[in-house]
């Protein structure tokens, strides 16, 4: 067999076909992962949609995506699961919450009950300094110094350095500023949008009141 010429052309085809295996081998990798990963999402989902609601047996009756621009004009997004019991008593609704950290972007799930009290959250996503921030999953948790479980952030909740009513996490001022945001913000976005009886949460806790 002749040995391959050693030229300019040559290796850009050799190159070519390298990246062309290469991009196929990847491509089926990717398609086999692609269902498992899948899969572990929903059920990271749904095990934390249980968590925050506080209740293993729970419907989701309606998902809805609400886009807002912050006070910097980035544009979030928010996306609230209403929540129904297997009778179809309306539990109120999860949201998933983004906001900036002090590491990157934090990302919470929060279960607020249909008068807009907080029943639990989960973090989903953060990238926070290990041992400071990151500590945010359990310091806001019910009985933790930061407890903000039962409150409702109509009016906003923030740390008790800015005159609030919430204990920061101990050096880690912006973490705790991040995800308190990342709460009212949820709030908002739950309290406008429509719950299934075609009422916002808003609407409907003033004509309870």
């Amino acid at each position: 067999m002749k040995k391959l010429e050693s030229s300019l052309t040559n290796m850009v085809l050799v190159l070519t076909a390298v990246a062309v295996v290469m991009g196929g081998i990847l491509a089926y990798v990717n398609h086999l992962t692609e269902g498992p990963i899948a899969q572990q999402k929903e059920k990271a989902l749904a095990d934390g949609l249980k968590t925050v609601m506080v209740c293993d047996d729970i419907v989701v009756a309606k998902t809805d995506t609400v886009c807002r621009n912050d006070a910097k004009g980035k544009e979030l997004t928010y996306i609230i699961y209403q929540i129904q019991d297997a009778k179809q008593q309306d539990l109120g609704a999860a949201v998933e919450s983004t906001t900036g950290g002090f590491g990157g972007n934090l990302k919470v799930l929060v279960g607020f009950d249909p008068d807009g009290k907080i029943l639990g959250y989960t973090l989903l996503e953060h990238a926070e300094t290990p041992g400071l921030g990151a500590k945010a999953d359990k310091w806001f948790q019910k009985g933790e110094k930061g407890d903000i479980i039962g409150k409702s952030p109509a009016e906003p909740l923030t740390v008790s350095k800015d005159g609030g009513q919430v204990d920061a996490i101990t050096a880690s001022t912006i973490t705790s500023r991040a995800f308190l945001l990342a709460i009212n913000n949820a709030y908002n976005a739950y309290k406008a949008t429509p719950t299934t009886d075609g009422v916002s949460g808003a609407t409907k806790q003033k004509k309870e009141e």
